[in-house]
């Protein structure tokens, strides 16, 4: 009964407007950053001096700046308030996107996505949430936050391949660069200022986070989840011109309708995920969904029918993913570790995203699309496994 009653409490208005002023940022850096994911391997593959692996740098290094940065920063805003380090972060990340978009050659789209990358706000914005929310609706909170991101995603990973087509990769960056400077308008305009309430964090609470076993397995399926993300993005876009013969302008739609058919998996999976009576199996079950996507695209998903099949089962698995592996870190960690704990939780992803570039460009110019997607399919099982032993939400 009293799981009962804790799901009924309903968000009050001041929870409502912090959530969705966060959500808001945070929709507005994800659809910057993941607006370049759908075009930019095929872009950076054309520009001087381009080799397989420079391509995969330029579509994940900056994961590698985000999680260098995003512990310091999510432990920093335990101690400073999360206001200042959000906005920072959002001015460091509209200038990556203007350094790379004034860059001619590959390896200036490099460094401006490790600039985009050093903005490494995550932990500090995801920390914000967490403050200003009662742990009887955190998780709603955190699913409304992971649903506004997934849309963002689904928008980027449609519009992206028509609006390059109309103000190049180029205008890409520089639409990301604008839409930091009205997230930092927005953050210095209703983002709380101040320290935390709650205890005083602790210096070191890294430290304490990181030696939790419970907030490893996240952390580490945080890694694997973003790291099979970004690989895939270095390889499919290809794949679909030059294999499924689809032109780029049609990318969107077909990952639109994934997004869209995933929908019918992901709706249940986090219902069933709200409040004590979580089903613990349900992560586990996503890595499955991720893992068999990337399967049947290394077992020859070389129609748009099957690439769309593919990606409807890999989109399951990482919306859910995205959403719940959060929301589960911010119900463990303790309020003056919060910050930290996020900040090594968005480390996690990001560290994964850079892999995933890396890999999968090195990947690419070894075996193939086939050995990406093989690659991607192994390390979601991986993940599975990770996660096999959670027994509560």
């Amino acid at each position: 009964m009293a799981d009962t009653t804790a799901e009924r409490i309903p968000l009050t208005a001041a929870e409502w407007r912090h959530t969705a002023l966060v959500a808001g940022v945070f929709s507005m850096r994800t659809f910057g950053l993941f607006l370049l994911l759908p075009v930019l391997a095929l872009y950076a593959a054309e520009l001087p001096d381009a080799t397989p692996l420079l391509v995969g740098l330029a579509v994940g290094v900056y994961g590698l700046t985000q999680a260098l940065l995003q512990v310091p920063l999510g432990a920093l805003s335990d101690r400073i308030g999360r206001r200042p380090v959000v906005a920072g972060g959002l001015v460091v990340f509209g200038l990556g996107g203007v350094l790379a978009a004034l860059s001619p050659g590959i390896l200036g789209i490099v460094a401006g996505r490790a600039l985009q990358g050093a903005g490494a706000i995550s932990g500090a914005l995801s920390a914000s949430l967490a403050d200003h929310t009662r742990d009887e609706v955190r998780t709603r909170a955190m699913a409304l936050l992971g649903a506004t991101m997934g849309l963002s995603f689904v928008a980027a990973m449609v519009l992206a391949p028509p609006l390059a087509g109309v103000i190049g990769v180029r205008g890409l960056f520089w639409f990301s660069a604008l839409l930091a400077a009205i997230a930092v308008v927005a953050v210095l305009a209703g983002l709380p200022g101040g320290q935390p309430r709650g205890e005083a964090a602790a210096r070191g609470g890294w430290r304490a986070a990181l030696a939790d076993p419970q907030l490893i397995r996240l952390n580490l399926g945080a890694f694997v989840l973003h790291m099979v993300l970004t690989a895939t993005f270095v390889t499919l876009p290809g794949m679909l011109r030059d294999e499924v013969l689809l032109p780029v302008s049609q990318h969107g739609p077909l990952y639109l309708g994934a997004l869209v058919l995933s929908l019918a998996v992901v709706i249940p999976m986090v219902i069933a995920s709200d409040g004590r009576r979580a089903r613990p199996e349900l992560p586990m079950l996503a890595f499955g969904l991720l893992a068999a996507g990337q399967m049947w695209l290394a077992a020859g998903g070389t129609t748009v029918v099957a690439v769309l099949l593919a990606m409807t089962v890999f989109f399951a698995g990482f919306n859910y993913l995205e959403a719940r592996l959060p929301a589960l870190l911010s119900q463990r960690a303790p309020v003056s570790l919060r910050g930290a704990a996020l900040g090594l939780f968005g480390a996690s992803q990001f560290l994964g995203a850079f892999f995933g570039g890396g890999l999968g460009g090195w990947l690419q110019g070894q075996w193939g699309s086939e050995g990406v997607f093989a690659a991607a399919a192994c390390a979601g099982a991986v993940g599975a496994l990770l996660l096999r032993e959670r027994r509560r939400a």
